[in-house]
């Protein structure tokens, strides 16, 4: 029987693809630094071993899949290539297998972890589903018929991928690290758009993707009425947000979903128009989207007397702003206080003022230094260079949470792509 041995397993890519196949009964392993991440507690639920890096890793009869972050230099790489096995790179082999299924990609600046977890949620409830989430989880069905994956346009890796159907959320500049500027972005969904084999669906309100061109039919979805699938009568509710789809003006359905904020309307658009392509019927569609439970993460909640602690992935400008717009919605009586840790000198720096203009709205900020990358130079860059541009802004160390305490009617939204939920942590010690 084949081994599946993984290189890199605690990546969050790798992570879910490996507790897939272990779904569809194939024999899995991995091995990874000697660190603890979130991805592998899936992995040891599962009891899918675990090994630290080690050349003796690699035997014969193996088939091997490295994370693209490992090069030929890496030991077990180097000892497969001594062997003449075979190394499949993550994002190739993933190309590859998802030839199996009928296979939907959602990609996007924003938004696609959420939509991505919505979907394989709303489609699971009709028919056999597998899918893997950029936050680590991975479900494999043996007899699947859909394959619902998270597609990142970072380093254009989504380009090797030829899905059947591909959601497209929006496009936005984003890792300035990478991508010189909005138009170079727009060029790599160009030609992602020129790879899908079935259809694409994608957020008509969103000014970058109408634009897109494809071999294929291109179905728009969003709030303004030009879309081919329009959501009206938006209405927040105790429950989440209730609102009507309409399909080329003609009443659909009337759907309410957890989330709040226009951006989970338009995720819960964007899978509502490609289930209706798919003939999934309204009344699983609206069954489903109400019982979501939301991805690791995103808008994730803690209940701690009269405060409300929010972990929640947003470091880019477009998603600070819609967190703090949806928690508003939510919890229109108490306080918003934000807390949040940038990510990368480069994003910061190219987006200062926007990550501003976006923090504005909560009644309160505290910022955290700047989470750095290995790959980068700091520059004369600081978190002061923020604190500045902001109204009564303080910075914040994890020593320091206990100030927190005083905001006591109130939302704490942890915000950051670095190790914010260390100070998350840090302040519900205080708390204990």
């Amino acid at each position: 029987m084949t081994i599946y041995h993984f290189i890199g397993i605690k990546g969050s890519g790798m992570s879910a693809l490996a507790q897939i196949l272990h779904d569809m009964n194939l024999s899995v392993q991995g091995s990874d630094v000697d660190k603890t991440f979130f991805t592998q507690k899936p992995l040891e639920n599962k009891g899918i071993p675990i090994l630290p890096f080690n050349k003796k890793n690699i035997e014969q009869g193996q088939t091997i899949i490295s994370s693209p972050a490992y090069t030929e230099e890496h030991e077990e790489v180097q000892r497969a290539r001594e062997l003449n096995i075979d190394v499949h790179l993550y994002p190739k082999f993933l190309g590859e297998f998802i030839q199996k299924f009928t296979s939907i990609a959602v990609t996007g600046s924003h938004g696609k972890t959420s939509t991505t977890g919505l979907l394989s949620h709303v489609l699971g409830g009709a028919y056999p589903t597998s899918y893997l989430i950029g936050d680590g989880t991975g479900k494999g069905e043996e007899d699947s018929k859909y394959f619902v994956f998270e597609a990142c346009e970072y380093r254009r890796h989504f380009l090797n991928y030829k899905p059947d159907y591909c959601i497209m959320t929006n496009i936005d500049y984003d890792h300035p690290d990478y991508f010189k500027d909005v138009t170079d972005v727009f060029s790599a969904f160009q030609e992602m758009a020129m790879q899908v084999n079935k259809a694409i669906v994608a957020c008509g309100d969103d000014e970058q993707l109408q634009g897109i061109h494809a071999n294929v039919p291109v179905v728009f979805y969003g709030l303004g009425e030009d879309n081919d699938f329009q959501g009206r009568n938006v209405q927040v509710t105790k429950e989440g947000t209730t609102f009507d789809a309409f399909v080329r003006n003609n009443f659909y359905g009337t759907f309410t979903i957890p989330g709040y904020g226009d951006h989970n309307v338009l995720n819960a658009l964007a899978v509502i128009a490609l289930c209706e392509y798919e003939n999934v019927s309204v009344e699983v569609i609206q069954e489903q989207l109400k019982t979501f439970q939301g991805v690791k993460r995103r808008f994730s909640e803690k209940v701690v007397g009269t405060q409300v602690l929010v972990d929640d992935y947003a470091h880019h400008p477009t998603e600070i702003k819609a967190t703090i717009q949806g928690t508003k919605q939510k919890y229109p009586d108490k306080e918003v206080i934000a807390i949040f840790q940038p990510h990368t000198f480069t994003r910061t720096k190219t987006f200062l003022n926007e990550f501003a203009e976006s923090l504005k709205p909560a009644d309160k900020v505290y910022l955290c230094d700047i989470f750095g990358s290995a790959r980068e130079d700091e520059g004369n860059l600081t978190i002061e260079d923020l604190q500045k541009l902001i109204p009564n802004a303080d910075l914040i160390k994890e020593r320091d949470v206990t100030l927190l305490q005083k905001h006591e009617n109130s939302v704490l939204l942890f915000m950051g792509a670095g190790d914010i939920q260390k100070f998350q942590k840090a302040y519900e010690d205080t708390l204990d």
